[in-house]
């Protein structure tokens, strides 16, 4: 009897030992976040991708009970924080706040990864209006009167071409009015706005998040919300449709992304952090004054941004195709 209990023992004991490891898997997998998170930011400080990371940031970390450390990965229009990004374990501790120059306009750089199949959505967070302004002492309020301008001018008016979406807008008006400007490439919006300011250039696409507050003090004059319909946080301002440019359109959106095979409870905890963020009143007016709209809630679901990204690609990696649209 002793013997057989003391087998009987050691056998229990066996099992519990060889069940362990696997309880400890399960526990640590139930135990996402367990440490910091990094967003990785692809370009440098200050501007409006870098603003929405660290709102976010600030907001998603108590719901996440974790750190969230904002990485700044700039250079050759945001290709090498994605290659960052994509070569990262896909552990949902690394991830990025990808945008449409970066996740569509992307594909104009010799990328090292696969904008389609490298990355797990998390969530769409807004849509961003992208305007045309002008330098303040322009002669042209809207882009009826800008198309004026520039046939009077031919090949004299100055786009400054800071992104791919600036190019393509540069290009898609000249297509649209037979109206020729002259594209001018930057390495950024930050030289770019800083010679609209002072006059030395003549028209600019970007974000509102950018050019908002500058249009705000009256510095630039904005053209027109290059938009299908007009923004929430930007209703004074006329969409290219109504302005004279029909069809006209830059498309603009933030949202997170992870590497590809990151386990579906860490994209879960991501976007419920997200959503529950983007729910605050504070984070809905901090928009507001950015000029940027959030995602609708049926928006914001990984599988709605996985679909909303695959929309996006279809509808302009032709576009930018047939315009040979290219880094410069």
């Amino acid at each position: 009897m002793k013997m057989y209990l003391a087998r009987r023992n050691f056998l229990q004991l066996t099992a519990a030992a060889t069940a362990m490891p696997a309880a400890a898997r399960r526990a640590h997998a139930q135990a996402y976040p367990s440490r910091s998170i990094t967003i990785v930011v692809p370009f440098p400080p200050g501007g409006s991708t870098d603003v929405v990371a660290r709102i976010m940031a600030e907001h998603m970390r108590p719901l996440l009970g974790q750190a969230i450390v904002i990485e700044n990965v700039g250079g050759a229009g945001g290709s090498i924080a994605l290659g960052r990004v994509a070569r990262a374990s896909p552990d949902g501790y690394t991830i990025d706040l990808g945008q449409w120059d970066t996740h569509v306009g992307g594909i104009i750089y010799a990328l090292n990864v696969d904008l389609e199949r490298d990355f797990e959505p998390i969530g769409l967070i807004s849509i961003n209006p992208q305007l045309m302004v002008g330098r303040k002492t322009l002669p042209a309020d809207d882009l009826k009167g800008l198309v004026a301008f520039i046939r009077a001018n031919p090949g004299k008016v100055t786009l400054v071409s800071q992104t791919a979406a600036a190019q393509l807008s540069g290009l898609m008006l000249q297509r649209l009015t037979g109206a020729e400007v002259a594209l001018i490439p930057y390495r950024g919006a930050g030289p770019a706005l800083t010679d609209l300011l002072s006059g030395q250039v003549d028209l600019m696409v970007a974000q509102a998040a950018v050019l908002m507050p500058h249009v705000r003090a009256g510095a630039v004059k904005a053209i027109a919300n290059l938009s299908p319909r007009r923004s929430e946080a930007l209703p004074d301002i006329a969409t290219s449709d109504e302005s004279g440019v029909p069809g006209l359109y830059a498309s603009g959106w933030f949202g997170f992304f992870a590497p590809r095979g990151t386990p579906k409870a860490a994209i879960t905890a991501l976007n419920g952090a997200m959503r529950q963020a983007l729910r605050e009143q504070a984070v809905r007016a901090r928009f507001t004054e950015l000029g940027l709209d959030i995602a609708a809630p049926e928006q914001q679901s990984a599988e709605a941004l996985a679909a909303f990204h695959k929309a996006e690609t279809e509808k302009w990696w032709p576009i930018i195709r047939s315009a040979n649209v290219k880094a410069e």
